[in-house]
C-alpha cells in the first residue's frame, strides 16, 4: 500500500482522509486497521500536500505571467502617449 499510486480527486482525498481520521479517534478499531488506515492516511497526506504545492507553483508562474503582461500593457501605453 505504500507505494500505491492515488488517483482520486483532491477533494476525494480530503473526504478520505476526514473519515479516516475520524475512524481512528473514535478508538473503536483493532490495532491492525487502525495500522492500515493510519499508512492509508499517510500516503494521502502525502498526495494532498503535493497537490497543494503543485497547484501553488501553477498559480505563481500565473501571478508572474500576469505582472509582466501587465508591465508590458503599461510600457505599451506609456510609449504610446509619448
Amino acid at each position: 500500500m505504500a507505494n500505491e499510486e492515488i488517483t482520486l480527486t483532491f477533494r476525494e482525498a480530503m473526504n478520505e482522509l476526514s473519515a479516516i481520521v475520524e475512524a481512528l479517534e473514535s478508538n473503536t478499531l483493532e490495532l491492525e486497521e487502525s495500522l492500515v488506515k493510519y499508512e492509508r492516511g499517510v500516503a494521502l497526506l502525502r498526495y494532498l500536500k503535493s497537490s497543494l504545492a503543485d497547484a501553488q507553483q501553477k498559480v505563481e508562474v500565473l501571478m508572474g505571467e500576469l505582472d509582466t503582461n501587465i508591465d508590458d500593457t503599461q510600457t505599451d501605453t506609456e510609449l504610446s502617449k509619448a
